[in-house]
Parts: C-alpha cells; structure tokens; sequence
C-alpha cells in the first residue's frame, strides 16, 4: 500500500494525512468511500454463523420499547419482517473471503492495533442505542441505510436498567444517513448512535485493539515467566531465625521475588518476545485445519485466521516467536506486511526458513498459492 497516495476510502486523503489530521483526533464522514460495494454475507450466511459455537455473536432487541441482549450461539432469529432488532457478528474476517479483503483494505493502521470486522444486520428500526467505544471505528453501510447521530459528548450517563451500555443523557450535535458505500469514522469516546432506516440493512464495523496497561501487563507477565533467566538460582535462607509469627511472609522472600521480576524484565529481547507473542495469539474460537507440506514451486499466503509480525530481532506468528537475519528476515517481513510470497521468493529462503515454512502450513497457518 502507497500510503503517501490519496485514496476515495479516505474521502480524497493520504493514509499518511488521515492518520495525522482525523486518526483518534476528530471524525470523518466519507460519500462513497467504497462505491458499488456488496455486503461481504448473505442475510442466510449470517443467520448460519450466529448459530455456531465457534463464532461470537450477540441478538439484541428493543420490542414494545423493551431492550434485550441474548449471546450467541443464536439457533433462531426473529422474523425477518419484524422490525427492531439487530444480530452482531464478530470477526467476519475468520470465516468469509469478502469480509477479509474489506479488513485488509484498513492495514495502514499497524497489524498490531487491527483486530477484527463486524457486520451488524438490523430490520427497520433496530440499533444497538447510544452509546460509545474506548477503540477507533470505521463504519461502513454495505446494504440499505442507516441513520448516525454522533457528539463528542463527555458527561455520558449509562443507563442502570438495561442489559446494554446505552448513554442516558445522549445528546446529539450531528447527524448523517448512510447509504451503501458511504463510511464514518469515530475516534475512541465519541457517542453514537445507528438505527436502520428500513430492512435488511447491513453496516461493517473495522474496530481496534486497545490495550490498558494491566490488561497488557496480565498478558505478557506469565510468558516473561517463562523465559529462563540467565544465573537463575533458587532462594535460600540459611539466617532465617525461628519465628513466633508463622503467618508473616519475610521481607528476604519479598525482596527475592522483586529482584526476580526485574531480572525477568532485563533479560535482553524478553519483553520484546513476550509482548509479539502476545500481540498475534489467535482469538479463543479460531482454530487451524491442518494441511499438508508447502508444494516445490508455489507461492505462499497467510491463512485469513493468521496473525503474523515482526521487531527488529523476530518475527512472530499465532502467539510463537523466531528469530530471523539476513535475506530470512527480509522475507519473513514481506510475508507479514503483504501475507503473501511469490514461488520465486519462497525459492530463496534458507533450508531452514524453508523448513519452517512446511510446518506452518502443515499446522494450517500458512496456504499455498499458486501464480
């Protein structure tokens, strides 16, 4: 991607200038961001995937003015006819082709802030009221339209007495009707509100991760656990005199333990490994169909449910770090940017990136493709 060359997804901007003057800055309404786009699914499609486990999907209604919010797995859907209410489907880009090219068309935002696509499919009337989310958002009207009432609203009051997070005090500055292919994007905190105006309408959402910082600390704790320390020792304690208080853990022990958790965050790369590892760990219900070896001859891509990156010392793939150098390195960073290598460049791989190449399609991580 030419991220210096302006583009109709961004209303007639750079990458570069949109993530200087609108990214996690100030909204963006684009017509025709996506001219003459299809809706990545059926309604059919749709109904399929929120009745399986291994997809994450929400039925939310507001019948007679009551909301209600039911998890998936949903078996049955509300009569198609019936207005007022709204299935969600979570990460589309894991099980349809369409839905990942939509996804892939955002990677000028780092491949470690992208998370995933949802389509939200709502009758006449449905909406999943005001309210706001702590991550960027592009929407994106695929099929019939929709109605945004945005504000940069800072004084928002959830309601106490429904299932969902809805803003009680909402109050709208601005308003827009999407029509398919028509975009918005909302920076983190900004409130929102989309209603269907008439049926079958279709809006995909490309959300981001957005880490707290103990949130990030819990993930990446445990795997700088695992790393074995250099002078790794055991604690010992030959002083330690007879105690009456039992019960009272020694500041020996404390200080033991603090010493072990800074040794722990100095080991060179350990951070590093521990936070690439954590960054492209596979979602809890995506799962890998195990393939057979990279054929002589063909290019390679990543399987749409992969996550890969890089630093400059590895690179990482579902939750597993490499170290690469050389003309390895460079590849293997082609492979994460563009998710694909050509037969001629999977040819000049080392025997042993090649190897490595053979088990991650063998575990089904990696495709061939041929040209």
């Amino acid at each position: 991607m030419d991220i210096a060359r302006s583009t109709p997804l961004l209303g007639g901007q750079s990458p570069e200038q949109f993530m200087r003057r609108h990214w996690q800055k100030k909204p963006l309404l684009v017509r025709q961001a996506l001219p003459g786009i299809e809706p990545p699914a059926t309604r059919k499609q749709l109904a399929e995937l929120a009745a399986s486990e291994d997809v994450e999907s929400r039925l939310v209604t507001a019948f007679d003015g009551r909301w209600a919010l039911r998890q998936g797995p949903v078996a049955k859907l509300p009569p198609f006819a019936k207005p007022g209410w709204t299935l969600l489907v979570q990460g589309l880009d894991l099980h349809l082709p369409a839905a990942h090219e939509l996804l892939s068309r955002f990677r000028f935002v780092p491949e470690a802030r992208l998370d995933d696509l949802m389509i939200s499919y709502a009758t006449d009337g449905g909406g999943v009221g005001p309210h706001f989310d702590s991550y960027d958002v592009f929407l994106i009207q695929v099929q019939g339209r929709r109605r945004w009432r945005i504000a940069a609203q800072k004084d928002a009051v959830l309601r106490d007495d429904v299932p969902l997070k809805i803003i009680a005090n909402f109050a709208p500055e601005q308003e827009f009707v999407l029509e398919p292919g028509d975009m918005l994007y909302l920076p983190p905190g900004w409130a929102h509100d989309g209603v269907a105006l008439g049926g079958d309408c279709m809006t995909c959402s490309v959300g981001f991760r957005s880490p707290w910082q103990a949130e990030l600390a819990r993930e990446l704790l445990p795997r700088l656990s695992d790393e074995e320390p250099r002078g790794n020792r055991m604690y010992v304690d030959p002083r330690q005199a007879a105690t009456a208080t039992p019960g009272l853990v020694p500041e020996a022990l404390v200080e033991f333990a603090r010493k072990a958790a800074e040794r722990a965050l100095r080991e060179p790369l350990a951070l590093e490994r521990a936070l690439g590892e954590a960054l492209t760990e596979p979602k809890p219900k995506v799962f890998f169909q195990i393939g057979e070896p990279l054929p002589e001859g063909v290019g390679a891509r990543l399987d749409a449910r992969s996550r890969m990156m890089y630093d400059r010392a590895h690179v990482f793939l579902n939750g597993e770090s490499f170290r690469a150098g050389g003309r390895d390195a460079k590849l293997m960073r082609q492979l994460a940017d563009t998710r694909r290598l050509s037969g001629a460049q999977v040819a000049q791989l080392s025997d042993g990136a090649r190897e490595l190449l053979d088990q991650w399609t063998e575990d089904g991580w990696l495709q061939a493709e041929m040209e």
